[in-house]
């Protein structure tokens, strides 16, 4: 038996839970097998980092902060339940922060910031790497949303993109010209090179010519990150895309459309961050401040 099916029968009838509670946390459970098995690992093998990883992701999904707590109580429930029966000899749970801290302002980069990441120096997959910089912060995607686009998916001559996101749901997001001209120097000068004289559908690519994984790119933007001296991952472009726009004086209701968020609540977070920059900014420059 499993371990996933092992805890999930120990749930139903050593704890009496409920059969929608335990498919619940059979269901947060198999959506982090999923995660760890692209960063090769597996629920019997984990670590902390892991488990933080996975609620980044989350949070980069659009997940709520309830819905996360559930997951990393789902999580912590079958670090215990491994512990307790000998399969491991810590808990990867330990001391990780429950989401329902975190603040609701979300980070985003200076202006400045931006510009000295994409003037960044790079390796021989520099091309790949700018170019998916460059289009997550032009278009504000999600980084599962990134890593799906597929060639079809780019319209060049109009400036926009046909994006998937949560629940299936199509949306056209508009790119910038810049953006969009990384993309062709990438497809154009790299891309035939990771094929391999092979094919796919799909993008951005590996060396070894399959479709760049979440993980793969979150790696990747760290390294940039820790070049340019920031924490860099994928959300902290999504959230800079929202706050300069909002910041240029894009309107609420355009920008909840390019985000792909179902409730504007969610996109009002960004307005927080907007004023709170504006006050600072009054601060420092106001004579009677």
């Amino acid at each position: 038996m499993s371990l996933l099916k092992a805890y999930g029968a120990y749930l139903a009838v050593e704890k009496g839970l409920a059969a929608n509670t335990v498919e619940s946390y059979s269901s947060d459970l198999g959506k982090f097998a999923r995660f760890l098995e692209e960063r090769g690992q597996t629920l019997s093998t984990f670590t902390k980092d892991d488990v933080i990883a996975f609620l980044e992701y989350l949070r980069d999904e659009g997940a709520s902060s309830s819905s996360s707590c559930r997951a990393l109580s789902s999580i912590r429930g079958l670090a215990i339940y491994s512990l307790r029966e000998g399969m491991r000899q810590d808990d990867p749970t330990e001391n990780v922060t429950s989401p329902k801290k975190w603040g609701t302002i979300p980070k985003a980069l200076s202006m400045g910031k931006m510009k000295e990441l994409l003037r960044a120096e790079g390796g021989k997959l520099a091309l790949r790497d700018m170019a998916m910089v460059e289009l997550l912060y032009s278009s504000g995607l999600r980084v599962s949303e990134l890593v799906s686009l597929r060639v079809s998916d780019l319209n060049f001559e109009a400036g926009y993109l046909r994006v998937v996101g949560k629940g299936d749901k199509e949306r056209i997001v508009p790119a910038h010209e810049g953006a969009l001209d990384s993309v062709r120097s990438y497809m154009d000068g790299l891309r035939p090179r990771l094929l391999k004289g092979g094919s796919s559908e799909y993008l951005f690519l590996t060396t070894r010519g399959k479709p760049m994984t979440r993980q793969r790119f979150w790696q990747t933007l760290k390294a940039y990150g820790r070049a340019v001296g920031v924490e860099l991952s994928p959300h902290t472009l999504r959230h800079s895309f929202a706050t300069h726009m909002l910041e240029g004086g894009a309107d609420l209701r355009s920008l909840q459309k390019m985000l792909g968020h179902s409730d504007i609540s969610t996109t009002q977070i960004y307005t927080k961050v907007s004023i709170g920059r504006a006050q600072e900014v009054f601060k420092k420059s106001h004579p009677r401040s």
